[in-house]
């Protein structure tokens, strides 16, 4: 069953390059970290929700809103292939009520924050910019383009950040939620420029510190589409017990 379909629109992504020990303590079990040309990335992302649909009905005043998301990428393996998926660190979103399903029904990492967005779209170029307020400031993400979509390529840097079917919820060290999430492939715009004005130990505290001053490996924007969240299943993993031996 379907417990959520939306369009994701216009994706900005900020992606930084990280040790994966970092990683570690927010892995969940049965899952170990994806990696692309020898590097483990996080990606902080913005981007928006349109015509949101929960358990197949729109929510009043909950079907068009901003997300704001740091995560990391996994993969599991399952029935003879890679599952690759997502973990978040934290999700920032306008709205109480999504908070609230999110974190009791998924067991995930939202926050609510007040947020705004602006698109300018001309001849020329296009701009979208993301923004929450934590404490008093305001975070901003911001993205000049071209207009024109161009594919994003299978093997492709761009590929591997947008390619991940799966999320993954650390319910306890033995225990793990799963959810698909399905959607065609993504086109991008040319990124020609880009602004980042983030707090990153206020939002995501101090193991993220470091990412103040950390310049972004790649920054893409995908158009992004209509997608599905299935429901999801819990994957328990019982740990092994040392035989003894006299």
């Amino acid at each position: 069953m379907n417990f959520l379909k939306a369009e994701w629109k216009n994706l900005a992504l900020f992606n930084y390059e990280v040790e994966a020990k970092l990683l570690e303590k927010y892995l969940p079990a049965g899952t170990e970290i994806d990696i692309w040309n020898n590097k483990c990335y996080v990606s902080l992302v913005g981007f928006m929700f349109k015509n949101t649909k929960v358990l197949g009905l729109k929510v009043p005043f909950h079907v068009d809103f901003e997300e704001v998301n740091l995560r990391f990428y996994v993969k599991r393996f399952e029935n003879g292939e890679w599952k690759r998926g997502v973990v978040f660190i934290k999700e920032i979103v306008p709205k109480k009520a999504i908070t609230f399903i999110a974190n009791t029904l998924y067991q995930e990492h939202y926050e609510t924050q007040k947020m705004r967005h602006e698109i300018h779209e001309n001849e020329e170029r296009n701009t979208f910019i993301y923004q929450w307020k934590n404490d008093k400031e305001w975070n901003t993400m911001e993205l000049q383009t071209k207009n024109i979509p161009i594919e994003i390529e299978v093997d492709s840097e761009a590929g591997f950040i947008t390619e991940h079917y799966f999320g993954y919820t650390k319910i306890d060290e033995e225990t793990t939620f799963e959810y698909e999430v399905t959607h065609p492939r993504w086109e991008q715009l040319e990124v020609l420029n880009h602004r980042i004005d983030i707090d990153f130990e206020k939002n995501y505290g101090s193991d993220f510190r470091f990412l103040q001053t950390q310049k972004p490996t790649s920054v893409f924007l995908a158009k992004g589409s209509k997608i599905t969240v299935k429901n999801k299943r819990k994957i328990e993993l019982i740990p092994i017990q040392e035989e003894l031996y006299a």
